[in-house]
């Protein structure tokens, strides 16, 4: 499966961006990659980009209702031995 080039950019103000961004809780930054979070999410929709932090990562879809699928399909569920969370 081929990866698309995503931004980094995670942090626009604009309301449908803030609509359509998940964080991402309790994720073992050490062990997965922008990759593999990309491969997790990218089955709810578009995805506009992924900014990876210490611990926690954002989400950007280009749709909001994509945005509360993944929430909704992916809280609490164990990744690397981590339970995530929203």
């Amino acid at each position: 499966m081929k990866m698309s080039k995503l931004s980094n950019q995670t942090n626009s103000q604009d309301p449908q961006a803030v609509n359509s961004r998940i964080f991402v809780g309790n994720l073992n930054t050490f062990q997965c990659s922008k990759t593999d979070v990309e491969r997790m999410f990218q089955i709810y929709g578009r995805l506009a980009g992924i900014s990876m932090h210490k611990g926690y990562a954002f989400v950007q879809f280009t749709n909001p209702f994509d945005a509360r699928n993944a929430c909704l399909g992916e809280d609490g569920k164990t990744i690397l031995s981590q339970t995530l969370g929203k």
